[in-house]
């Protein structure tokens, strides 16, 4: 046996992958976005699912409130749309945050291909156990991190994600104001504000002259290191109050 025949791909030969597949495979209407640009809006007809080729996306639930709520960030590879396919209907709002490119795919059209091509099926419901795998640890971080932590582990998914991308990602641009960070990780702007200054006092990130959302990151694996801590910290202080 050949083991690097048998090896599993890296994230950017799956990503790779599936876009020639699609590519070859299915009819595609590709659209250019720019920050701010709806790809699809909450309540309309599910017709398409949608992969980004180029750039990154956010998913927006309105509250009962009226208020906005970030419920996913979306980058090269990921597919848009799954959560309307049991309704018939978009779930969210889907929005571009930089330079975007989609591609779009007719949901009628993949059900076609998957009756017929075995590797169009594999290929959707990989995309789908990644997303459902991605809410998972969403979820995860949003009950049981600290506040720090939290932050820490955003800007380090962030920076992995890039990187599985061949992207630079020690010198990352984050598409996103410190209130909607907030609304993302379910924390106040303030919360994030200091959080952000506690990693910058501690090094492990620094802002750049040109914005406050340009940022390095000096060592992604410190800031594993660092939510680590926080958790620790955090389990001393809960055993010191049960005692």
């Amino acid at each position: 046996m050949n083991t690097a025949q048998h090896a599993r791909p890296t994230a950017a030969e799956r990503i790779g992958r599936t876009l020639g597949l699609l590519e070859k495979q299915l009819p595609l209407t590709r659209r250019v976005l720019r920050a701010g640009d709806r790809i699809y809006g909450a309540g309309e007809a599910l017709d398409c699912l949608h992969v980004i080729h180029l750039g990154c996306v956010k998913t927006v639930n309105l509250a009962a409130d009226g208020r906005e709520q970030v419920v996913g960030l979306h980058f090269k590879g990921d597919w848009l749309g799954f959560d309307g396919i049991a309704g018939g209907r978009q779930r969210c709002d889907a929005i571009a945050m930089d330079v975007t490119e989609v591609w779009s795919i007719r949901y009628a059209a993949l059900l076609e291909a998957c009756a017929t091509d075995r590797s169009v099926v594999a290929m959707l419901h990989d995309a789908m156990s990644r997303e459902i795998s991605r809410d998972r640890e969403s979820m995860l971080s949003l009950c049981t991190l600290p506040a720090d932590a939290r932050v820490a582990d955003f800007l380090r998914g962030w920076a992995e994600t890039l990187a599985e991308r061949g992207l630079r990602s020690d010198q990352i641009t984050i598409h996103m104001t410190r209130a909607e960070i907030g609304n993302y990780l379910g924390m106040k702007l303030e919360t994030v504000s200091r959080a952000l200054s506690r990693l910058a006092r501690e090094k492990l990130i620094s802002f750049n002259a040109t914005g406050r959302r340009d940022l390095q990151i000096h060592d992604v694996a410190a800031l594993g290191e660092f939510i680590q801590r926080c958790l620790g910290v955090e389990a001393g202080a809960s055993a010191a109050t049960v005692h």
